[in-house]
């Protein structure tokens, strides 16, 4: 009961907030899981087919250039270099690109003969090093328009040294440079921020601040905005207002922090998720509040001026309680409740008395969709209004009267399935 007041409090505030008619429909909402993707059931062209079917818009992949490369190349600049091995990527991008699915890559790794003998974490010794990768990188794949530059820099397992300026200087603009050179109307993401800094870290407060003043160059500001206490933090509300953290809850201050720093840039939300209990006993939620928040952090992100991604991590949950239990899927591959609310995201918007605004999507498909609403009535699902269309972008808001606690849910005649039950507040 507490989460729920708190949700509807920081749902209330964020609507009443400026800039809340900025929202656009333009958003994609995708999933990131490069693991399921190389080794999940079935083929290849089987999982595929099933982002499809779930709806996924975008997929972020992560272009490993310590694998791609793992000889050092004689001409860095050339696609057709014989050190380079672009089968993996290229057989999963172009499948993507077969299904109207759209590529969000992320170049990621440095090769040791371009750090010294290190780690892939580490740094390159020279911007040109990547700058030579992401030339090669653009003319493999100039069908993607959208890219962003490492993962997670502003903590230490991710890049070393962890450092803004280094980050700024030998990743992001040369890579800016040398992938807008090849492909006409590319968008490139720097940051792609951790929500905290973590042991020896920056806080994504202060990598901010530290890109803006080695002189970044970037087309979007990418950002992973995990709660950093899922038992008490909901997308709403929750998260450390005074603290130099950015999570989901705090968003407002991501958004006014890059635009100080570097204007009205675009917002990419790269990677985000609830892990569930069970598998998880200690941070996990229930299915049914990952599912819950699922839905509400889709409407966030809608309601948000210049958000453009938001990337659900991961499609299955990973088989190691010390990685990530955050999946669609159980280690198992039988889908949680989300797997549902992917398809069919289902939030409150706002309340007036006993008049609901309900937020949702149809996401697999195109065009006007058709869809259906039930409400639990004396412990039975009926009807509640008859069939009506989405946007072309398949949104839609919908008016209902009910009182706190009566529950509704989504259903789409094309699919032929429900999402999951979503109880008012």
């Amino acid at each position: 009961m507490l989460v729920r007041l708190v949700l509807l409090c920081g749902l209330v505030a964020v609507l009443a907030a400026p800039g809340v008619a900025t929202a656009s429909s333009s958003i994609r909402y995708g999933v990131q899981d490069d693991a399921w993707i190389a080794d999940g059931n079935g083929t290849l062209a089987q999982r595929l087919n099933r982002l499809k079917e779930l709806g996924v818009q975008i997929v972020r992949y992560n272009l490993r250039w310590d694998q791609v490369a793992k000889r050092k190349p004689k001409s860095p600049t050339s696609t057709t270099d014989p050190a380079y091995d672009w089968q993996p990527s290229d057989v999963f991008l172009k499948g993507l690109e077969a299904r109207g699915i759209a590529p969000l890559v992320t170049i990621y790794g440095t090769p040791t003969w371009a750090n010294g003998g290190r780690a892939p974490s580490w740094a390159p010794k020279t911007g040109a090093m990547m700058a030579a990768f992401a030339h090669a990188a653009a003319k493999r794949y100039p069908w993607v328009k959208r890219w962003a530059i490492w993962n997670e820099p502003n903590q230490r397992r991710w890049l070393k040294p962890s450092s803004p300026v280094i980050y700024t200087v030998r990743l992001l603009n040369p890579a800016y440079a040398a992938i807008h050179a090849v492909i006409r109307g590319a968008q490139v993401a720097g940051g792609v921020t951790a929500p905290r800094g973590n042991a020896g870290g920056v806080s994504p407060v202060d990598w901010i601040q530290g890109m803006k003043r080695a002189g970044a160059r970037l087309d979007a500001y990418a950002h992973n905005p995990y709660p950093l206490s899922p038992h008490t933090e909901t997308p709403w509300s929750g998260g450390c207002e005074g603290c130099r953290t950015l999570t989901m809850a705090t968003l407002p201050k991501l958004i006014n922090d890059v635009t100080k720093a570097f204007g009205p840039k675009r917002i990419w939300l790269t990677e985000y998720g609830y892990q569930t209990n069970p598998p998880d006993p200690y941070i996990g939620v229930s299915d049914a509040l990952q599912a819950e928040y699922m839905s509400a952090a889709a409407l966030r992100a809608y309601l948000a001026p210049r958000v453009d991604v938001l990337i659900h991590f991961l499609v299955r949950d990973e088989p190691d309680l010390a990685g990530w239990q955050s999946g669609v899927l159980n280690i198992k591959g039988v889908a949680k409740p989300s797997y549902r609310a992917f398809q069919l995201p289902l939030a409150q918007e706002s309340r007036a008395g006993s008049r609901t605004v309900l937020w949702g999507q149809v996401r697999p498909g195109h065009g006007r969709r058709t869809y259906r609403l039930q409400k639990l009535v004396n412990g039975r699902w009926a009807w509640y209004g008859g069939t009506a269309r989405t946007s072309s972008g398949g949104f839609f808001t919908r008016s209902v009267t009910g009182a706190a606690h009566d529950r509704f849910r989504l259903w789409a005649p094309s699919l032929r399935v429900f999402g999951p039950p979503l109880a008012l507040r």
